[in-house]
């Protein structure tokens, strides 16, 4: 019985402090219309050519995440649209090409998923556009951070 009891109080006290851990702080937002650009980010191998940034645009109604927008970035503020990935004007290389859209394409679902979900957490990195979802992460978190009622 005794030992029950120790067993008992154990897993008490584990909870309890589990559910201390949480933060218990609950972020609220300002109604508003919030702005944020990533950094650039760096491939696999330390380059970054070509990755340039992201600039996420959230919109906060009633204190909950209720549109979003993220569009990415040349270096040199060149938007990325459906001519990224071509070589002057046409499309030199198709897998290059279809790669670069894939990761483009992969914007819109980012902001989408976050619009549905309410939060990044689990909103998972879509495959062949990491690098984006990294600047997204970035972005959305600066955003939020500015939207934040202190």
């Amino acid at each position: 019985m005794k030992k029950f009891t120790v067993i008992s109080l154990a897993v008490v006290l584990t909870v309890g402090m589990l559910s201390g851990c949480s933060g218990g702080k609950k972020v609220s937002y300002k109604d508003g219309t919030y702005e944020a650009q990533s950094s650039v980010f760096e491939n696999d191998d330390g380059t970054d050519d070509g990755n340039g940034y992201g600039v996420v645009s959230l919109t906060i109604t009633d204190g909950k995440i209720s549109d979003c927008s993220f569009l990415t970035y040349e270096k040199d503020g060149t938007l990325k649209d459906e001519e990224y990935g071509k070589e002057d004007g046409r499309i030199a290389n198709k897998d290059y090409y279809n790669k670069a859209q894939k990761a483009n394409a992969a914007c819109a679902e980012y902001a989408s998923m976050l619009v549905q979900n309410g939060q990044l957490d689990g909103i998972d990195s879509i495959s062949g556009a990491t690098i984006n979802y990294k600047e997204f992460k970035e972005a959305v978190e600066a955003a939020l951070k500015e939207a934040e009622e202190k």
